[in-house]
């Protein structure tokens, strides 16, 4: 089923602008996302062909069947939430049947970790940008060669520079393991290519280094240390940056370079939203997604506020958060029993 069925088939229940819009954020650059709910027609339920969910290509248009709806509520999700609560100017349409979910029902004390704990993990990943932006990698990868180093003396030296200066070739080199010493291996050298040897690396997007069949009364000519997994952290975070180059949304990347402040503006903003929110659920016991902060928001938006003030603005909600909800007078957690009396009576309604 794609959208344009739900709306052929008049299958649609609830449909709202959602994002920005919602929340009063919105400038003349924001896109219109588009969310709202649905229900499958009574053979598709009961059948094999439920679908929980649908979106188009771009994913800024996503509807919910009313089950998985629910069960979404049922667990605080924010976004969901946030649909149900959006308000009067931002819905586009709404069956009366959707006046059997109201949001009262649903915000509990399991808000604390939906949004606050969505919004930590939104922190993390801001400061996994920030490392990224400040730090970052050249197109050409590194091989397994540039972590490994010689032992001279008290020191070591990078295995490049020692093969360059001796002027040896890594392919006519022979490695044995040391017994006992993880990482540490003996180097031979073939000058007349006779032996054999594999080479330290048979290629070079090699994960390990080669052994070779060092015959007796060879002499090592070094010791070598590879330092494997420095490798290993280095490739996850070479494959993470340019994954990251190849998806991140140019505009808000040349947005962030130009405020220089090195992080995702646009993602904090909404951090430091939702916390506001989850800091507005527990001391009112009420969900009104549109904005009373707009400025500030927008403030934060644009780079305005240095990186380590947002986190410390962070934190603070945090421990507000906590306050809040340790006395709010809000249910523990969703009642599911009188919930699921109400999607059933939905569905009976809907399939008459």
């Amino acid at each position: 089923m794609t959208i344009q069925d739900l709306k052929s088939q008049n299958l649609i229940l609830f449909e709202v602008i959602s994002g920005s819009k919602s929340f009063g954020l919105n400038t003349p650059a924001s896109d219109t996302d588009i969310k709202g709910v649905y229900y499958v027609p009574k053979e598709k339920f009961f059948g094999l062909e439920y679908i929980p969910q649908i979106a188009n290509e771009t994913n800024d248009e996503v509807y919910y069947e009313i089950g998985r709806f629910v069960e979404l509520l049922l667990k605080n999700n924010p976004n969901i939430l946030e649909i149900l609560a959006t308000p009067e100017d931002c819905i586009l349409y709404k069956h009366p049947l959707m006046d059997c979910l109201k949001i009262e029902d649903f915000l509990s004390k399991l808000c604390k970790d939906s949004f606050a704990g969505y919004a930590v993990s939104q922190i993390k990943k801001a400061r996994g940008l920030n490392k990224k932006i400040v730090n970052p990698m050249p197109k050409e990868k590194k091989s397994l060669l540039d972590f490994c180093y010689i032992l001279k003396g008290y020191e070591t030296i990078s295995l490049t520079a020692y093969l360059t200066e001796n002027n040896l070739n890594q392919e006519q080199c022979g490695l044995v393991n040391l017994p006992n010493s993880k990482g540490m291996f003996a180097l031979f050298y073939d000058a007349d290519s006779t032996l054999a040897y594999k080479g330290i690396i048979q290629k070079e997007t090699s994960n390990d280094v080669s052994l070779s069949s060092v015959p007796k009364g060879q002499k090592s000519i070094a010791y070598l240390s590879c330092n494997q997994d420095g490798y290993s952290k280095y490739c996850k975070e070479y494959t993470d940056y340019w994954s990251w180059i190849e998806k991140r949304n140019e505009d808000r990347y040349n947005t962030n370079q130009q405020h220089g402040k090195n992080y995702d503006s646009k993602n904090m903003m909404h951090t430091i939203r939702l916390l506001q929110t989850a800091e507005q659920i527990g001391s009112t016991g009420k969900l009104n997604i549109k904005v009373n902060n707009r400025e500030e928001l927008l403030d934060i938006k644009a780079g305005n506020r240095a990186y380590d003030d947002l986190l410390q603005m962070a934190d603070d909600l945090i421990v507000s958060i906590e306050s809040y909800y340790r006395t709010s007078a809000i249910q523990e957690a969703p009642d599911e029993e009188k919930v699921i009396r109400t999607l059933i009576r939905i569905r009976e309604e809907l399939y008459r």
